[in-house]
């Protein structure tokens, strides 16, 4: 249980600070003049869409572990 609670605390710490790189990245490739398939007006508004997904995917994360941590501990 306490191994659980420390990958995901890890996970967690990690997910939550790679956010800021994320989005950087993800603006600067939706503002690039390139020729790649994400430049057009849909493409950009869907990959403006990515840190969002992420931070969601890190909240997940955070209650899966929270679930598995109950659950084993016999209170869900």
């Amino acid at each position: 249980m306490i191994a659980n609670l420390i990958g995901g605390f890890i996970s967690i710490l990690v997910g939550t600070s790679l956010i800021g790189p994320v989005a950087n990245e993800v603006a600067g490739a939706a503002a690039t003049g390139t020729n790649l398939s994400t430049n057009t007006a849909w493409g950009a508004s869907v990959l403006k869409l990515v840190p969002g997904f992420f931070a969601l995917a890190i909240l997940g994360v955070g209650i899966a572990v929270t679930y598995t941590s109950l659950r084993q501990a016999g209170i869900v």
